[in-house]
């Protein structure tokens, strides 16, 4: 009997310390996913903002991503501090272990500092159609370690930092305007001048093709089965693949009515007979 009554004295001197424990340990759950949520929401906000004032897409996710982290890293501190963690020891320690942990995780930091040179120095935009790290595609956002990526076939490439950094970057919409180069081969027996003549005449009519500079029209190569042409002509940049498809259709199209030949790959093979 005097063992129960001592449990129950135990019991009731260690309540009030469970109660509060109890009510800090739910005050700190309830801190963190509120304030998960309102990060979330503000980081949302501040980037619409930035969007609204002409901001460059991709600034404005990568900006957002910082702010939301930064938010999110000092409610999770809140709810440390609710629950009855030392925080001022908790960074202390958090501070070594993050550079353990920055030891091992190399490359997610390189894609951060990566991330972070990506929107320095600006090597493209949101909306710029680029050619990096073995991927072409339309640049959609910069976050804090990865950039999205979306094809023309409506696929969504999501690429590391560092990976862009590390290669070469082809932009393909820095320039409002591009040089489009066409090969253009006839059969030997199809007259020079005629075909020059049909192909200057497809570029004239063509009024996305620029007058300046001037399109140019050579022969580049007596080939083993054609006399190739080279063509090269100025365009708007947002029309360079449409104008690429439509001249080589054009220019088919015409041949084919003015008796201009377009050879297939063909081999000259000679037999001599021997007793």
């Amino acid at each position: 009997m005097q063992d129960i009554n001592a449990l129950i004295e135990q019991g009731q001197a260690w309540l009030p310390w469970v109660m509060e424990k109890s009510v800090g340990l739910v005050v700190g759950i309830v801190i963190f996913f509120i304030g998960k949520f309102i990060a979330h929401k503000i980081a949302h906000w501040c980037e619409q903002r930035m969007l609204k004032a002409n901001v460059d897409k991709a600034v404005a996710g990568f900006s957002s991503s910082i702010l939301y982290a930064l938010i999110f890293a000092a409610v999770t501190l809140m709810a440390l501090g609710q629950i009855g963690v030392q925080t001022t020891s908790f960074i202390a320690i958090l501070g070594a272990a993050g550079l353990a942990v920055g030891l091992a995780l190399q490359g997610s930091l390189s894609n951060f500092a990566s991330g972070v040179l990506i929107i320095l120095l600006r090597p493209f935009r949101a909306g710029d159609f680029v050619d990096a790290g073995g991927q072409m595609g339309t640049v959609d956002r910069i976050e804090l370690f990865h950039t999205y990526l979306k094809t023309p076939d409506n696929r969504v490439i999501i690429m590391p930092n560092s990976t862009i950094m590390d290669g070469s970057i082809v932009n393909f919409s820095r320039e409002a305007t591009r040089r489009l180069d066409l090969v253009i081969g006839i059969s030997y027996d199809s007259d020079i001048r005629q075909a020059r003549n049909l192909i200057q005449g497809i570029l004239d009519a063509d009024e996305r093709v620029l007058k300046d500079p001037a399109t140019v029209i050579w022969v580049s190569e007596l080939a083993d089965s054609s006399v190739n042409f080279s063509v090269r002509a100025w365009v708007a940049s947002g029309d360079y693949w449409a104008l690429r498809s439509d001249l080589l259709e054009k220019i088919k199209y015409c041949f084919d009515e003015n008796g201009v030949g377009i050879p297939f790959p063909q081999m000259d093979v000679h037999l001599s007979k021997q007793d």
